[in-house]
């Protein structure tokens, strides 16, 4: 399916108190291809490969997503370029969060439902916690208020960028603390 991806991502100042309510996604990434980036993952006891096209600018771009078996997973796995990424993905509807405003965002009235996507990163990216947000519109990015919760926002810092992290052979998980 070819669609238009439209996130921002933010360091975390604070965890959500009620993080155990939300649902958790098991999540192992890796990268066969940084520029165009192809990506194969397991979520869960889901399998998804990822094609996300090259952008003029960090918030906007193509994405493509396939599914997979568990076997082509595993057959391609050991091809990956650098690490594995693991993580825990904690889905939080922004909507109904007592500390979120979405009241700027003028596609609520359309019924789409806001998710922060919490990631907690497992070594060698420990402690690294970040969070995104994907969004109907440009506009919508444009005029969204974070929630206290959320830190300072790294949607242009390239260290951020799963494949960046991944791939580069020179980064160094520690300095981004």
């Amino acid at each position: 399916m070819n669609n238009i991806e439209i996130e921002k991502k933010w360091r975390v100042k604070e965890l959500p108190e009620d993080l155990d309510n939300y649902e958790m996604i098991e999540m192992e990434q890796a990268y066969l291809n940084e520029h165009p980036t192809v990506r194969i993952r397991r979520e869960n006891d889901d399998y998804v490969l990822t094609y996300k096209g090259i952008s003029d600018n960090d918030i906007a771009h193509s994405e493509y997503n396939l599914p997979l078996t568990k076997e082509a997973f595993e057959h391609m796995l050991p091809k990956h370029d650098g690490r594995i990424i693991r993580k825990k993905r904690y889905v939080i509807p922004l909507n109904d969060h007592a500390d979120t405003d979405i009241s700027s965002v003028s596609d609520k009235a359309d019924g789409y439902c806001l998710k922060a996507e919490l990631d907690i990163f497992d070594e060698p990216f420990a402690p690294l916690i970040v969070v995104e947000v994907e969004f109907p519109s440009m506009d919508a990015a444009d005029s969204f208020i974070p929630p206290v919760w959320f830190g300072e926002e790294v949607t242009h810092d390239i260290r951020f960028k799963n494949a960046v992290m991944a791939i580069d052979p020179d980064f160094n998980p520690k300095a981004m603390l």
